[in-house]
């Protein structure tokens, strides 16, 4: 069973934490700064390799940003390469300078 949760500190700087079985599976290092939502590291327990546990994580944040009218700047290297691999998919929400 997988359960995702949003967690920001009151310095708008957390994760995106993704749980499995009880146990944390991966997560993602998040900060907000007004309607711009940063994306600094995905990282997914070795132990979850191979079952798509970083695109869930993706997921998440793409609809958190949506729900949220935010922008997102992809500054984590795996969201990055999503946002160019599929720029039809994530154009409405991806930030570019």
């Amino acid at each position: 069973m997988e359960r995702i949760t949003v967690i920001l500190n009151d310095k708008n700087r957390g994760e995106i934490q993704l749980f499995f079985d009880e146990n944390k599976a991966g997560k993602m290092d998040i900060s907000v700064s007004g309607n711009l939502l940063t994306v600094y590291h995905t990282e997914v327990d070795e132990i979850y390799n191979g079952r798509g546990f970083a695109k869930v994580l993706l997921d998440k944040l793409v609809s958190y940003a949506k729900e949220n009218n935010m922008k997102i700047v992809p500054l984590c290297p795996y969201v990055h390469a999503q946002f160019k691999r599929h720029p039809e998919e994530f154009e409405e929400i991806w930030y570019k300078r």
